[in-house]
C-alpha cells in the first residue's frame, strides 16, 4: 500500500433513544459534505484500489455518495471491524489489504482520527480531530506502521 485515505463519515441525524446507533442516517448536510468528500477526491485525482466501509447506515451512505463522484471506482467492501474500532483493530484490518496500491478506509471517530496521528504521530494520543466528511490522505514509504506516514492532504467541508 502506497497511500491511505481516511475518510470519516459525514454528519449524520441525532442519536434517537431506543434506537440502534448503527442505523443514524445522515442528515440533509451531511448527504452534502459526502458528495463534497467525493467532489474533491476526483478534483486531486484520487483512485483508490480498495475501499473499505464500517458497515452502518451513516458510513456506507458516505461512501455511496462519495464514490458516485469518481470514475470506475471499485466496489464499496464492508468491514464490521471498522466500526468503533481502535487504531490497532484498523492496522490489522488494513494489513490484510497491502496489496492494493491506494486504500480507502469509511469510519468512525474517534478511531480514524487516532488512526491519522499513530501513523503519522507514531502516537495515538496525538490526535488533532477529524470533522465529519473530513479526509486525510496518507503516503507510506514502507510498511503499514506507527510514525511511518507523510500527511499528503487534510480536507473537511
Amino acid at each position: 500500500m502506497h497511500e491511505l485515505i481516511l475518510l470519516r463519515h459525514a454528519e449524520a441525524q441525532p442519536a434517537k433513544p431506543g434506537v440502534e446507533d448503527s442505523v443514524r442516517r445522515l442528515s440533509r448536510r451531511g448527504e452534502q459534505e459526502a458528495r463534497a468528500a467525493g467532489d474533491w477526491l476526483k478534483k486531486h485525482g484520487k483512485k483508490p484500489d480498495r475501499v473499505l466501509c464500517s458497515p452502518s447506515e451513516r458510513t456506507c451512505a458516505t461512501g455511496t455518495l462519495a464514490l458516485a463522484a469518481l470514475e470506475r471506482a471499485p466496489a464499496m467492501q464492508t468491514a464490521k471491524e471498522i466500526y468503533n474500532a481502535t487504531p490497532g483493530e484498523l492496522l490489522v484490518l488494513l494489513d490484510k489489504h497491502l496489496d492494493a496500491s491506494t486504500v480507502l478506509l469509511i469510519g468512525h471517530n474517534p478511531g480514524i482520527e487516532r488512526l491519522v496521528a499513530l501513523l503519522v504521530e507514531g502516537r495515538s494520543n496525538e490526535f488533532r480531530g477529524m470533522p465529519p466528511a473530513g479526509l486525510a490522505v496518507l503516503h507510506l514509504d514502507g510498511p503499514l506502521e506507527p510514525g511511518n506516514a507523510r500527511l499528503d492532504a487534510f480536507w473537511s467541508p
